[in-house]
């Protein structure tokens, strides 16, 4: 255990798996007592578990970020039983289907607008409650190389995590004085559930259009997450972080 964040409390949400597992426990050993979110109680708890084992401290609280009660409630239990948030990943999204923009449903549409963009809304709203009460802290949102690049097929998807950018800009202004940073990482193709619902071929194509010459790993992206929290990032805000190997330096 190393003590970047020594004694301070971190809320990951989507912490079932995948980016939103590797934060936690990245927080964890980076010294921080976590909160770990999801909808899915089974694989959060397991997270949990995981952190205890690495000698962490952890709880889970099993929450749909779509769902203002339960963010609500989600940030109101982490203050009563730590005392106080001082960081925030807000990592839980979904991918929806694939789906030209023609053909789109409206109600594919609602659900990626509902989880990936209202629901970061939701969560940066009750979490910056709670920091303005202690006059710091620090956020971090996950979009994707998908808000700065079209894909076609996902333009739900996209705009989404176009707005998570945007969203996450005009709040790191809104809150930059009152001792609260709030920044955003941009992930390239990460091997995670989400990528592996991927064809072979389109896996292929993916990792071919990073220079680096791979996919990511969930870890790279925690580690990023949890050093923009540290004290090693206090002057940065408002930066959206690109973690993709280069895909979009082209």
């Amino acid at each position: 255990m190393i003590s970047q964040l020594y004694g301070k409390v971190a809320l990951v949400t989507g912490a079932s798996s995948g980016i939103g597992r590797a934060t936690a426990l990245a927080f964890a050993r980076a010294g921080a007592k976590v909160v770990a979110a999801s909808r899915r109680s089974i694989e959060g708890e397991e997270t949990v578990r995981r952190i205890l084992e690495v000698g962490g401290e952890a709880i889970f609280v099993k929450t749909d970020i779509s769902n203002t009660a339960e963010v609500e409630t989600l940030v109101n239990k982490t203050v009563d039983i730590y005392g106080r948030l001082d960081c925030a990943c807000n990592n839980a999204g979904i991918g929806g289907v694939s789906s030209l923009i023609i053909d789109m449903s409206e109600e594919d549409w609602d659900c990626l607008v509902d989880v990936n963009l209202k629901g970061t809304w939701l969560c940066l709203k009750y979490e910056l409650r709670a920091m303005l009460k202690q006059g710091c802290g620090a956020i971090v949102n996950i979009a994707s190389v998908a808000g700065i690049v079209g894909f076609a097929g996902y333009a739900s998807y996209c705009a989404t995590k176009g707005g998570v950018i945007a969203l996450t800009r005009a709040a790191a202004i809104e809150y930059a004085k009152e001792g609260i940073r709030i920044n955003v990482v941009s992930p390239g193709a990460i091997e995670t559930d989400m990528l592996a619902t991927h064809s072979a071929d389109v896996l292929t194509q993916l990792t071919a259009k990073h220079p680096i010459g791979r996919t990511g790993k969930p870890e790279e992206v925690a580690k990023t997450v949890v050093w923009l929290c540290s004290d090693a990032a206090s002057f940065i805000t408002g930066h959206n972080m690109m973690i993709d190997g280069g895909y979009t330096a082209h």
